[in-house]
């Protein structure tokens, strides 16, 4: 038993040391003050010193560790100006339940581009004409299940769907009742059934929301049914700053708790960002989305999407599928079973089309808009020199 005990005190004081090594400190004393743990800190023995050579009728104040109470990680969170040289999130959620990535400043649409002028004039001006072009909002209640698309009578240029995966039921039973109405769940199987193809138009994108597990692997199989290539995978990231905690909301036999979720882009057609800007305008925002995530049991997806969708793709013909009364928007045509009413009219809605299928563009968006780089072409080495032949062709 004492060659145990004697094993364990050593490797103890190996841990000790690393600690105090990753901390910076010159001993392993120190890990006490720095850790919050010891009975009185550096300033406080000084001020003891100093009230020990003041007047002898004056007795220094008792101090005990009953006064020194760690409440959160403020000693790993002062970057470099303490003995730590790093900012420990992880272990700040530890002690107060706030995630890492409610620290990550300027997320907010209204001051992500508070210090670039001309990305903020882009995005006044682009949100102004995509507000012009919109079409009335028009909604549908219907059992996707069961509706024909193609009674929509419209090829449409974006196709947003957010199925109601069975994923969400097992992360939390409760969200299987919306109020009063029991939700219907979608296998993965039979959102691959849906006929998108036959609604997409010959060149179009697709934004399909597949949560954060298995819906990564058979999200790419749909777009690949349905006639997409994937070309990017949009990252929503949950924040808890209004409610911050320890969600015990786990999948059966997870470890982690999942706080993101995935939406996957797909494209149809031939649509290059250098030749194609009639269609798409790249480069406009980016693919992450960092939002306070909603109520428990809330299938709410951040708006920042619409956003990210009408700022980059200039189609009009927006279908938004299983849309709720929440999410019905200017310019989109919004289908679900858990709409509580119906203004879809096919004629009316593809009358609005006749003209032009584009939002267009203007001179001054053009101008400010960040373009792709020109593919570099052959540049002949010189004597300390180089010129190129050519710019190569686009992509």
């Amino acid at each position: 038993m004492s060659s145990v005990l004697k094993s364990s005190k050593e490797r103890s004081q190996k841990r000790r040391k690393l600690l105090a090594q990753t901390l910076g400190l010159d001993s392993v004393d120190q890990l006490k003050v720095v850790l919050g743990t010891a009975e009185e800190t550096c300033v406080q023995k000084a001020s003891r010193d100093d009230e020990d050579e003041g007047p002898a009728n004056n007795p220094p104040k008792k101090t005990t560790s009953e006064n020194l109470v760690y409440r959160d990680s403020s000693t790993f969170l002062k970057g470099t100006q303490s003995s730590n040289p790093h900012n420990d999130y992880c272990q700040h959620f530890v002690d107060t339940g706030q995630r890492p990535q409610n620290f990550i400043r300027d997320v907010g649409l209204a001051d992500r581009f508070e210090e670039y002028p001309k990305l903020r004039e882009l995005i006044r001006l682009k949100d102004e004409l995509i507000q012009e072009t919109a079409t009335p909002p028009m909604y549908l209640h219907a059992d996707v299940k069961t509706l024909d698309l193609k009674t929509l009578g419209t090829k449409f240029d974006v196709i947003l769907i957010e199925p109601p995966l069975e994923e969400y039921a097992r992360g939390a039973a409760s969200v299987a009742v919306a109020g009063t109405t029991p939700r219907t769940f979608w296998s993965w199987d039979e959102i691959i059934n849906l006929d998108i193809g036959e609604v997409a138009a010959h060149r179009s994108f697709v934004f399909l929301w597949c949560g954060s597990s298995e819906g990564l692997d058979m999200g790419r199989n749909c777009l690949k049914k349905w006639g997409f290539r994937r070309c990017e995978d949009i990252c929503w990231i949950r924040t808890n700053i209004n409610k911050p905690g320890h969600s015990k909301i786990l999948e059966p036999k997870a470890v982690f708790q999942r706080t993101k979720e995935h939406c996957l882009m797909g494209i149809k057609g031939t649509v290059r960002r250098s030749t194609d800007g009639d269609f798409i305008h790249a480069n406009v925002d980016i693919d992450l989305i960092i939002s306070e995530e909603e109520e428990f049991g809330s299938f709410e997806k951040p708006i920042e999407i619409f956003h990210i969708i009408e700022h980059f793709c200039l189609g009009r013909r927006r279908l938004h599928l299983f849309g709720r009364d929440s999410s019905i928007r200017p310019g989109w045509l919004t289908v679900g079973p858990e709409l509580t009413n119906s203004n879809f009219n096919a004629e009316t809605y593809a009358g609005f089309f006749s003209d032009n299928t584009t939002t267009g563009c203007t001179s001054r968006i053009e101008a400010l808009r960040p373009k792709s780089p020109p593919t570099n072409g052959k540049v002949i080495r010189g004597r300390g020199r180089g010129f190129s032949r050519g710019r190569g062709r686009p992509r």
